[in-house]
């Protein structure tokens, strides 16, 4: 769960949230996504910041008010 000030959705919150689901992403996939951008020729720092905005989605978000 990721407990989110209601009054701080600035925009270096919504950075700091990215940071985390992509150190998330790095931890759990890390390795199967730079084999697979190595074999398809594809962009790892691009693969990782859409996986981390997928990843984003699989939170469970608490507001405090």
């Amino acid at each position: 769960m990721i407990y989110i000030n209601f009054t701080d959705l600035s925009e270096e919150a919504q950075e700091r949230l990215l940071n985390n689901s992509k150190e998330d992403v790095k931890h759990k996939y890390g390795k199967d996504i730079i084999e697979y951008a190595s074999a398809n020729n594809q962009n790892l720092d691009k693969m990782l910041d859409e996986e981390a905005i997928r990843n984003l989605y699989s939170y469970t978000y608490v507001f405090n008010i």
